[in-house]
């Protein structure tokens, strides 16, 4: 008898426990809602277009307005792309050949001219998943150079090709090439004539007075919903630029940087002291060794260290949680940004 009754309460006990929803809300509850904010995946995009002396007093409505115009447009590219679940990396590309298809930037079409006329090319991409990267620099006849970048990651040994064999590459990898006379811009071609004769009287063949004599870049960094980070940059260089210069833009960890234990980095400005500096790199390695946040962090390398060595300029940068820095020391910056809601930040001047 005393067994039976025992058995009975057991039964009785477990059927109390298991029609209780407060024990079940104590316990269950909220470890399940822990566990679906942590897996909500979220996603951004920034983009920048170069940053450097550019004031609103020396624009017109209409000039400010295209910029704007064409900003948005390269931006809802890439966040539809994260928006459907595509890769950061292919959101970067798609984003900058916008960027490069447009003569408004010194990328891709309006790129500028070097000091015996031509346009030579530079550009990086990078994978935050696995620190995979690809680069090109010098390429005058390939209409996308992002695009190269990201075939030489994919699909050759190396990191950075240059020159005549990049070129050869693009060929043999069957993408679009153009005749030089492609990338011929009026306003461009006007700046190296504006340069040369102010080379005439001073020691210096880059002057910053004159209009994208010195700065101007694209750039794309992105999160994807599977948490992964891309960077990319895309530029025609320096005006009047000679003997075969290349400044920051291909080079991984001064113009582009991405890992996903930190952020995604994308450089625009004085090339040389963004090399010196190792910018896009410095950001990351102080999130990581520091644990700063990426706010902190930009505003060190930026307002501080590149500053302090004579360096201006710029960078965009998404941390691994989506949060997003726009820094730059000088009068403007073209920049955009698009977070997961869609909300979309458009600037051009330092506000």
């Amino acid at each position: 008898m005393k067994k039976l009754l025992f058995s009975l309460a057991l039964i009785i006990s477990c059927i109390a426990c298991n029609n209780n929803p407060k024990n079940e809300a104590k316990v269950d509850q909220p470890t399940r809602e822990k566990k679906s904010e942590q897996n909500e995946p979220t996603f951004g995009i920034v983009i920048h277009g170069g940053a450097g002396t550019i004031l609103k007093e020396n624009m017109t409505p209409e000039k400010e307005e295209a910029y704007k115009t064409k900003l948005k447009e390269a931006i809802a590219v890439g966040h539809e792309i994260l928006k459907n679940g595509g890769t950061s990396l292919e959101a970067v590309q798609k984003t900058i050949n916008v960027l490069e298809n447009s003569p408004l930037f010194n990328a891709g079409k309006g790129a500028v001219f070097t000091n015996a006329g031509t346009n030579e090319l530079d550009a990086s991409i990078m994978d935050g998943s696995n620190l995979n990267a690809g680069a090109v620099a010098g390429v005058t006849v390939v209409k996308n150079p992002i695009n190269l970048a990201m075939e030489v990651m994919l699909n050759s040994p190396h990191v950075l090709l240059s020159g005549k064999g990049a070129e050869q590459f693009a060929k043999e990898r069957n993408l679009e090439i153009v005749e030089s006379q492609y990338f011929y811009t009026e306003d461009r071609f006007k700046a190296l004539e504006q340069v040369k004769e102010k080379e005439k009287s001073t020691a210096s063949f880059y002057d910053p007075t004159i209009k994208d004599s010195k700065y101007g870049t694209v750039g794309c960094v992105a999160l994807d919903k599977n948490g992964n980070l891309a960077a990319g940059t895309s530029t025609g260089g320096m005006t009047n630029k000679k003997w075969n210069r290349i400044g920051d833009s291909p080079i991984i960890g001064a113009g582009t940087y991405a890992n996903n234990a930190t952020c995604a980095v994308s450089s625009t400005g004085w090339g040389e002291y963004f090399i010196r500096g190792m910018v896009a790199h410095d950001i990351s390695a102080m999130m990581e060794y520091k644990e700063v946040s990426l706010k902190e962090a930009t505003d060190q390398v930026i307002q501080k260290k590149l500053t302090e060595l004579g360096g201006t300029g710029g960078i965009i940068a998404i941390d691994y949680r989506g949060n997003v820095s726009m820094e730059f020391n000088t009068p403007g910056m073209y920049r955009a940004a698009m977070n997961a809601e869609g909300e979309l930040t458009i600037g051009i001047y330092k506000e």
